[in-house]
């Protein structure tokens, strides 16, 4: 009993203190004042505020089939994307992986830019592309904290070149999927402590089977490896309107999960999907790997996850070479759901 008396008598002096911090979660100063024209060029892409994205083009040998718009996930930056672009470029697939504000190479790295800056850099790399690729049609891809940026793209008006999305892992665990007290200790740990940074060490999470890649990560400088506290309240914020628009995405959409993913938790995973497939199910496709983890696109069976994405660009409707389609009444998804406390 004397230690629920303590344990609430620290959270009401949390509250309070987060009432009246004057410290607030910090973001990105702008780059500069100035407005001015984007451009894209071979290495990188100017936004309209002069700020620079670093990124690379992998063109496929022949003719560009479709273009794709690659955006990494949380704490990593474009190399995510440098094995598959390689697959994919043998079937004609141009990819464009550029470092998204805060990550890799960019600016004021590990400085959390807002969700809604990095929606308009996705927005205006998208128009770029566009111009540049007339007639081709256009994917956007996004894992994890890219997957919640491509939602939230697509809650904007897009120019016609724009064909599909597809979300691999994509990073829906916000606020309203959090237990209370998760919620409340970040919300206040973020005014109060911003700066402090925290690792993944100690978690005891898997984000893949292939450990040679985690390896070449850890060795990887440009790999944030130390996060602010206040950059994760900022992507919690972003997860959290990515989940509330799942049911909001207006062009067809290919949706990958592994069931061994051990970041984007099953009950999210099952409480987003819910809404996904429910409307219009012919243009979604949910795919659910078994033997799958976070890092679809680089674990042991990329290969597997990696020619899904390509039959799907090809011929939405088509068979998946995988098999692992599911739907809303699957014996796979309904396993998954029910292993996570949700019954569908």
């Amino acid at each position: 009993m004397v230690i629920r008396i303590m344990s609430a008598l620290l959270l009401v002096c949390l509250l309070l203190l987060y009432q009246s911090a004057c410290m607030q979660p910090r973001l990105q100063h702008p780059a500069v004042d100035a407005t001015r024209m984007p451009e894209l060029n071979p290495a990188r892409a100017l936004m309209a505020d002069g700020y620079s994205l670093p990124l690379s083009i992998n063109q496929p040998v022949g003719d560009v089939q479709a273009v794709l718009l690659a955006l990494h996930g949380f704490n990593d930056y474009r190399n995510a994307f440098h094995d598959p672009a390689r697959l994919f470029a043998q079937h004609g697939i141009l990819t464009v992986a550029y470092d998204q504000r805060g990550f890799g190479e960019t600016a004021q790295r590990g400085l959390w830019p807002g969700h809604v800056q990095l929606q308009r850099d996705a927005q205006t790399m998208v128009r770029l592309l566009c111009e540049h690729y007339p007639g081709v049609p256009l994917y956007l891809l996004g894992e994890s904290m890219g997957g919640a940026v491509a939602i939230e793209v697509l809650q904007q008006q897009l120019p016609d070149c724009v064909a599909g999305t597809i979300l691999v892992a994509p990073a829906i665990w916000g606020w309203q999927t959090m237990p209370w007290w998760q919620s409340m200790a970040l919300r206040a740990a973020a005014h109060l402590f911003p700066a402090a940074t925290v690792t993944g060490e100690g978690l005891e999470i898997t984000p893949s089977d292939n450990i040679e890649m985690l390896r070449a990560l850890g060795r990887d400088p440009l790999v944030i490896k130390s996060t602010r506290i206040d950059t994760i309240f900022g992507l919690t914020n972003l997860m959290d309107a990515a989940y509330s628009h799942s049911a909001k995405i207006p062009l067809p959409t290919l949706l990958l999960y592994g069931m061994h993913d051990e970041i984007i938790p099953p009950g999210a995973m099952c409480r987003f999907q819910r809404e996904f497939l429910a409307d219009a199910p012919d243009s979604r496709t949910m795919v659910l790997y078994p033997q799958g983890y976070h890092m679809l696109t680089r674990d042991l069976q990329a290969t597997t996850v990696l020619e899904d994405i390509i039959a799907w660009i090809r011929q939405r409707r088509a068979d998946l070479p995988s098999g692992n389609r599911v739907t809303s009444d699957s014996v796979r998804l309904l396993e998954l759901c029910a292993a996570a406390g949700i019954p569908l």
